[in-house]
């Protein structure tokens, strides 16, 4: 049981920590307007991954694998959004951080995201074929996954919104309006990621 908790832990922090969009979303948004601001958006993030791993422990993963065209819509749906988180960073206004901050995206943004990130059911799938379905009971391992998923999550996409913040003290005038275009750039690039045979990953 201890052996499994750890390699949970681990899982679930190396699939939050590790870039991605919602984590550069995390990051622009830090740089921005700050950690504080950011907040609601690292919680909605975490609160929307920690439902998709109960989602996908309740079976919802395996019917997306059956329903071919429902798992595209959701697939173009989710780029579709996240170009638009892409272009919203990459005009972003530039301003003095403490003067005039700009918006922060909010908890359901965050959310969001992660409902429509095809990385996010991914890592989420593979967790509960790893450590839910092949324990008993399934039930107390799912939440298991589910409440640790939460925990690092939170700790990952707060790492990222942490890092911009301190990103955002040296960025200002010229470098700011770089940094957001390369974010809002690395942000399409994931996009672009996602329809690559060989990506098959968030």
């Amino acid at each position: 049981m201890l052996g499994t908790l750890v390699s949970m832990i681990l899982f679930a922090f190396v699939g939050a920590v590790s870039p991605g969009p919602v984590n550069l979303i995390a990051t622009s948004a830090g740089a921005g307007v700050g950690f504080w601001r950011t907040l609601p958006y690292v919680l909605g993030a975490t609160l929307g991954y920690t439902l998709v791993v109960l989602l996908a422990g309740m079976g919802l993963a395996q019917l997306l694998q059956e329903q071919p065209l429902l798992a595209a819509l959701l697939r173009y749906l989710g780029a579709a959004f996240l170009l638009y988180m892409a272009l919203r960073i990459a005009l972003a206004p530039v301003a003095e951080l403490q003067a005039n901050p700009g918006v922060a995206p909010s908890w359901w943004q965050g959310a969001l995201t992660q409902w429509l990130n095809p990385k996010a059911w991914l890592v989420a799938a593979s967790g509960v074929g790893l450590f839910v379905t092949a324990h008993e009971p399934v039930s107390l391992y799912l939440m298991l996954f589910c409440a640790l998923s939460f925990a690092m999550c939170l700790l990952g996409v707060g790492l990222w919104a942490g890092f911009g913040t301190l990103l955002g003290h040296w960025l200002n005038g010229p470098r700011q309006r770089r940094f957001n275009r390369l974010m809002g750039l690395l942000l399409a690039v994931t996009v672009v990621g996602l329809f690559l045979p060989v990506a098959g990953g968030r």
